[in-house]
């Protein structure tokens, strides 16, 4: 009698270890399934979306003032700050045809501060003198001067090749060199500015061919952005 009670006993505390067991497995799965992601953060946790690679454009003067503003008796008057952003618009509107993300800035655009892009380029032109030709600089004291020079090279072949117009190296001045967007953004970022022309010589070519102009801003930055070794 006293056998087939502890019997009885062991059997009704085998069923509850087997349901006490069972309680724990249950409540541990529940836990771990609350830290792990789901199936949908599983996949993009693996496989991330790429980010698309920017440029940043500044429509020089944009925001701040005219720029240069030559008024000849026998032709309209030419506002940089108006001829550039025509041609600035136009490259932007292609750098994004090619798959860039393009951000677009005024001259003192507070977004310049620590920007972290993969490419600065400031648009301008030159004063109203009846010189022609183009010119481009990257910081005088760059961090990262093969970069820089790589990009340089990239705008004096490309930019000669769609617009004409010849290199006017002996015109780089103390205020490009050592343009002020230069010194806000990161360190990192390649930089440069680019005089489309000059308004007094190069103004039939600004005003009347902004596609032609513009063309030559943006395979001046594919160039540089597919990692090109263009010859200065």
């Amino acid at each position: 009698m006293r056998i087939a009670l502890i019997r009885r006993l062991q059997r009704v505390f085998l069923i509850l270890s087997v349901i006490l067991f069972a309680g724990i497995v249950f409540l541990a799965a529940r836990g771990a399934a609350y830290f792990l992601p789901g199936s949908i953060d599983r996949v993009n946790l693996i496989t991330p979306t790429p980010e698309r690679e920017t440029v940043a454009l500044v429509s020089g003067h944009t925001g701040f003032d005219s720029g240069a503003i030559c008024g000849p008796s026998n032709a309209p008057t030419l506002r940089e700050v108006e001829v550039v952003a025509r041609v600035a618009d136009l490259a932007r509107e292609a750098l994004e045809e090619a798959g860039l993300e393009v951000l677009f800035l005024e001259e003192y655009d507070e977004r310049l501060t620590n920007l972290d892009t993969d490419l600065l380029l400031s648009l301008h032109a030159d004063s109203c003198i009846a010189a022609s030709g183009f010119k481009a600089a990257s910081p005088l004291n760059s961090a990262i001067p093969t970069t820089e020079k790589r990009l340089i090279a990239c705008i004096n072949s490309h930019y000669s090749a769609h617009t004409g117009l010849a290199i006017h190296a002996n015109s780089i001045t103390h205020d490009m060199t050592y343009y002020h967007a230069f010194r806000k953004v990161l360190p990192t970022t390649p930089t440069a500015i680019l005089e489309l022309g000059f308004l007094g010589g190069d103004g039939k070519l600004l005003t009347e061919e902004p596609e032609r102009v513009a063309a030559g801003v943006t395979e001046s930055v594919m160039c540089f952005m597919r990692g090109e070794e263009a010859s200065d």
